[in-house]
């Protein structure tokens, strides 16, 4: 059991680990420069290698967007370009041409033709970060995400999103998740900076109490992933494949973390623009960290990817993007609480990154690690993502805000 009692200087506040924080983050961006193919970006092995024939993906391609376009707000030289070219992408080959959207792969002949709420939110999220940035394009790539966004999946009388759709639009997918949906609470903080409407603020707060205030606070504050269409839990949901990369059955503590930060950034946007921030924002962060942290840390370090509905332990497996969120949800409380015991956590959870998720030898973190805390990759191969690990190197040194992008280039 950790000993929250304990206090220590802030990291948050000391120059070393800020200058530590930015070499981290330089280092992440270095290594996923290699991802540009010519139709946009595509994933990269644990190596940091593509093959040259390798499909852009056009998840993998919002993201480095997005990512991008921090790096170049920060003054990062050679990132430019790279929004550049993910934008020409994201406008061009990966769109559906004919009926609008993105697919997440537009050569796939299977279900991956979907077109998904999830993947929407971070084509939204990376047009906005592009456009804070000031690249040409974005507007027009911001402009059309939004009319999706808005006018397929946002539904007014549910209060949420709704999941996926065929390619012309028809076959409505009957399942609801809270993985998209919390994609959407941080496209729609971005899309309420860029676009100065708070009708996104007000979108967000309603997912957000849906999820959390009303089925995680049922819940033992750990969020329930999967419902049906009228939004009743589906406990047995992927039971058969417990370690689905995206759709996981039972709990994932990860995705309480990443929660608990972004109902910080929604009060710190909320109170910034005049607008009612109920106090559950903060109590409700708080008991979602509680409970990531008492679950989902194992005994020999790192948190584990999934729980049953018991709680305890079930898809052992360390993925990074888990402990980079829980990373900068602890930073998130302190900043907002300033309380020693998340302080702890902070540097315990950054101690775990440094010893065991920082590739030393071959670049960028491990995306995964079995519960030996050796590399594996049984659910997430390779290294394509970028925006997790880096922005979990950028969110301790800014304060809670509306979007990353504007705090960064307030920052500046």
């Amino acid at each position: 059991m950790t000993d929250l009692t304990r206090t220590h200087d802030s990291w948050l506040t000391s120059t070393s680990h800020q200058q530590w924080l930015r070499d981290q983050g330089q280092a992440l961006v270095d290594f996923a420069k290699a991802a540009r193919v010519p139709s946009g970006f595509a994933q990269l092995d644990r190596y940091g290698r593509r093959a040259d024939d390798a499909p852009a993906d056009t998840l993998t391609t919002a993201r480095m967007v997005h990512s991008f376009a921090l790096a170049h707000i920060q003054g990062l030289p050679g990132c430019a370009p790279l929004i550049d070219h993910g934008l020409a992408a994201l406008a061009g080959p990966l769109r559906d041409s004919e009926h609008g959207g993105w697919f997440a792969n537009p050569d796939a002949q299977d279900g991956n033709r979907r077109k998904a709420a999830y993947l929407h939110a971070f084509i939204a999220l990376a047009a906005s970060s592009a456009a804070v940035a000031g690249r040409g394009g974005s507007a027009e790539l911001l402009g059309d995400a939004v009319a999706i966004v808005e006018g397929r999946f946002w539904s007014e009388p549910q209060g949420a999103l709704l999941e996926s759709f065929a390619g012309d639009w028809s076959d409505c997918e009957a399942y609801r998740g809270a993985n998209s949906n919390m994609h959407g609470v941080e496209a729609f903080l971005a899309l309420a900076d860029v676009l100065d409407e708070d009708l996104w603020l007000d979108r967000a707060l309603r997912i957000t109490e849906r999820l959390i205030h009303q089925q995680a606070a049922q819940s033992g504050y750990l969020p329930v992933e999967h419902f049906d269409h009228n939004w009743q839990p589906l406990p047995d949901y992927n039971r058969d494949n417990p370690s689905d990369g995206f759709r996981p059955f039972g709990k994932t503590p990860g995705h309480a973390f990443e929660w608990a930060r972004l109902l910080l950034h929604l009060e710190a946007a909320r109170k910034q623009r005049g607008l009612p921030a109920p106090e559950w924002l903060l109590a409700d962060a708080r008991q979602l960290f509680a409970s990531a942290c008492q679950h989902g840390w194992a005994g020999n370090g790192g948190i584990v990817y999934t729980l049953d509905w018991n709680h305890q332990p079930l898809v052992r497996e360390r993925l990074h993007w888990v402990v980079a969120e829980a990373a900068a949800a602890a930073a998130a409380l302190l900043q907002r609480t300033d309380e020693p015991g998340y302080e702890v956590w902070y540097q315990q959870f950054w101690d775990y990154i440094d010893l065991h998720m920082i590739d030393r030898v071959n670049g960028s973190w491990h995306h995964e690690l079995g519960a030996d805390n050796l590399p594996s990759q049984t659910i997430w191969p390779g290294k394509p993502d970028l925006y997790h690990a880096y922005q979990a190197t950028l969110l301790p040194r800014l304060p809670l805000a509306i979007s990353l992008a504007s705090a960064l280039k307030l920052r500046r």
